[in-house]
């Protein structure tokens, strides 16, 4: 009988996983093209919460749309640790954070693309987590598809 302990179980690992890294990116569309777009994010209650710079305007887009928000460890792995990517995939809002939750994010940059830097906050409520891996070894092979 099938159970739910193996979704739960990697819902659980793309939250710590997620907890190692500041920067992510997140994936939606405007006027109808995909983008992508970096921001700073925290996890608090099992909401995702983003900081983003308000003067793109891509925040926009992303408010009341399912949106996928990714981080990973890829450029920063040793070729002795596992290499791993997480995907969340909710519905995104905008929010006003608490002076905790404030505190959470850290300093902010001072200009982005010489721009002063114009923060807006935004929450994804997650429906959707996946966890991907790499790992390396000499045990281990590709193997040609035929």
């Amino acid at each position: 009988m099938p159970t739910d302990e193996p979704d739960e179980q990697d819902e659980q690992l793309a939250y710590e996983l997620l907890s190692r890294t500041d920067y992510g990116r997140v994936a939606t569309s405007m006027r109808a093209l995909p983008f992508l777009a970096a921001a700073r994010h925290i996890v608090v209650d099992g909401r995702i919460l983003l900081r983003m710079h308000k003067g793109y305007g891509y925040h926009q887009a992303c408010i009341g749309s399912v949106v996928a928000y990714g981080a990973d460890n890829l450029n920063s792995a040793s070729a002795r640790t596992a290499q791993w990517t997480v995907q969340f995939v909710g519905v995104c809002e905008v929010i006003e954070p608490t002076n905790d939750e404030l505190e959470l994010f850290g300093p902010g940059p001072h200009y982005v693309d010489g721009e002063l830097y114009d923060p807006v906050y935004l929450r994804i409520e997650p429906q959707l987590a996946t966890v991907h891996t790499l790992h390396g070894g000499r045990d281990r092979r590709l193997q040609r598809l035929r």
